[in-house]
C-alpha cells in the first residue's frame, strides 16, 4: 500500500529522469494517479515501465514542440510531436476550452500522438469552465471487428462530463470494448482468467486466457458476440477511430503504432502517431447556465431515484462509482500488484530513484 504522495514523488522524479520538463512530469504523473484512484489500475502505475520501455526505445519524445497546425475559429489540430500521449492531450483539451470559450464550442483533433492515460480525465477539465467536455482516442490494434479475427480496431475509450448544480456532474468514460487492454494484463498478473465474451483466440473462438492476445487472439467489440450487439460497439469503435485519425492525419486502425515496447512499430503508415479528439461545449450556448444546472440536478434525481433491481440497494449515475472509490482510497492508500511494484522498482534503478 503506498500513499498518494509517495507515488507522486516517485513518478515525477522517473518522468524528469526521462528527459521530461517539471511541468510534463507533473502532468503525466497526475493523470496516471487519477487513473489509481478511480479505481483503473489498468491506466495507472502499470503504464510507467510502458512509457519507459517506448522512451528506451526512442518512440516518445520527453521534450516534444506540441503546436497548432491548422485552425479556425472554433477547431484546431494539434501535433504531439510523438510527446507522451498525456502531454498532447492535456494541451489540446486546454484548446478547445479556449475555443469553446470565444465561439460556443471548441473541436480539437490531435496526430502523431501516443497513449493518453483515462479518458475522463480530460472531458473533466471542462467541468470548472461550465462547459461539457468530451475526450475520445484510437488505440493499438487488438479489437476484431464482429465476424473477423483480424485485429483491426484498438479499444477505443469515449468520456463525457456534464457539469450540475447541487448534484455531482455526470461523468462516463468507457472503452467500446468488454475490458481494456491493461485490465487483461492485470488479470495475466494475477492469474484469473477472462470471462467469456471478452477474448478470442487466433481462429475467433471465445476464450478465456488473458493473455490471448499474445498468441494471435484479440479483443472482440462491446457486446462480445453479433447475438449480443457486438456490431454496436464495433460501430462505435470505427467512428471514434475516425474522429480520432482522418480528423487529423494520424494513423487508422490497423496502422495505430503499438503502445507497449515489446511489440514492433508496423511496416506501413497511413498517418502520424495515433490520434486523439476534444470537444467542449459551453452550457450557455444553449441555455442559460441556471437553467441547464437545474435541469441536470433533475436529471439525477430522476435516475437515482430508479427502483433498484433485486439484490442491489441502490441505482448508480456514471461517475458515481469512481467518486466513492476515489474517496476510499485517499483515505487508505493506493494498492500496486506486486508484479507492478517489482517493475516500478526496476524502472526506478534506472534513475537512482526509490519506490
Amino acid at each position: 500500500m503506498f500513499s498518494y504522495q509517495q507515488l507522486k514523488d516517485y513518478c515525477e522524479a522517473v518522468f524528469k529522469g526521462m528527459g521530461c520538463s517539471d511541468e510534463d512530469a507533473a502532468i503525466v504523473t497526475e493523470v496516471l494517479l487519477a487513473a489509481e484512484l478511480h479505481g483503473l489500475s489498468s491506466h495507472g502505475m502499470l503504464r510507467v515501465k510502458d512509457i519507459y520501455g517506448l522512451y528506451k526505445a526512442g518512440r516518445i519524445n520527453t521534450k516534444p514542440n506540441v503546436r497548432i497546425v491548422h485552425e479556425s475559429p472554433s477547431t484546431a489540430t494539434i501535433d504531439g510531436d510523438g510527446a507522451i500521449g498525456i502531454v498532447a492531450a492535456r494541451y489540446a483539451m486546454q484548446v478547445a476550452i479556449e475555443k469553446s470559450e470565444k465561439a460556443g464550442t471548441g473541436w480539437v483533433a490531435v496526430r502523431n500522438s501516443n497513449h493518453f492515460g483515462i479518458a475522463g480525465y480530460y472531458a473533466e477539465m471542462a467541468l470548472a469552465h461550465d462547459m461539457i467536455g468530451i475526450a475520445m482516442t484510437n488505440a493499438n490494434p487488438l479489437v476484431a471487428p464482429t465476424f473477423s479475427v483480424s485485429r483491426m480496431l484498438g479499444t477505443n475509450p469515449l468520456a463525457v462530463a456534464i457539469p450540475a448544480d447541487k448534484q455531482p456532474p455526470l461523468v462516463a468514460d468507457f472503452a467500446t470494448t468488454p475490458i481494456a487492454r491493461g485490465k487483461l494484463a492485470i488479470m495475466g498478473k494475477k492469474g484469473e482468467s477472462a470471462p467469456l465474451g471478452y477474448v478470442q483466440d487466433a481462429d475467433g473462438v471465445p476464450s478465456t486466457d488473458p493473455d490471448i492476445i499474445t498468441r494471435g487472439g484479440a479483443i472482440v467489440p462491446l457486446g462480445g458476440d453479433y447475438e449480443h450487439g457486438s456490431h454496436k460497439g464495433y460501430c462505435m469503435g470505427a467512428l471514434i477511430d475516425i474522429f480520432s485519425s482522418v480528423m487529423s492525419g494520424a494513423n487508422f486502425g490497423p496502422f495505430v503504432p503499438p503502445q507497449v515496447p515489446y511489440l514492433p512499430l508496423l511496416d506501413k503508415s497511413v498517418g502520424d502517431g495515433l490520434g486523439h479528439f476534444f470537444g467542449a461545449m459551453r452550457i450557455d450556448a444553449f441555455r442559460t447556465k441556471e437553467e441547464f444546472k437545474h435541469s441536470m440536478d433533475e436529471w439525477i434525481e430522476t435516475f437515482r431515484g430508479a427502483k433498484p433491481a433485486k439484490g442491489q440497494d441502490r441505482v448508480y449515475i456514471p461517475g458515481d462509482i469512481e467518486r466513492e472509490k476515489r474517496a476510499r482510497i485517499m483515505v487508505d492508500g493506493i494498492t500496486i500488484l506486486k508484479a507492478v511494484e517489482d517493475d516500478l522498482r526496476e524502472v526506478g534503478r534506472e534513475f537512482s530513484v526509490e519506490l
